[in-house]
């Protein structure tokens, strides 16, 4: 069961749109402003994690596989 932690409001930013996280969340995260966060879709809603380059190519190397062998995966998924 996923705890929840704060609330972020969506907002203008320059010609963009964006979220300010609390300090909170930003102390979670161990990430502070201009570093990279990643943004994963999972059964469950969005997964916001700090971003590192070994987990990018972990989640290249998943979808590469999710995309070659689908067929297998719905199998396996029943």
């Amino acid at each position: 069961m996923n705890k929840h932690v704060a609330t972020a409001k969506v907002t203008t930013v320059g010609n963009s749109t964006g979220i300010t996280l609390p300090k909170e969340v930003l102390a979670k995260l161990r990430v502070s402003k201009g570093d990279t966060l990643c943004l994963t879709e999972t059964p469950d809603g969005i997964l916001l994690t700090p971003y590192t380059a070994e987990f990018a190519e972990i989640m290249e190397a998943a979808e590469i596989v999710m995309r070659e062998d689908r067929d297998v995966l719905r199998i396996l998924a029943k």
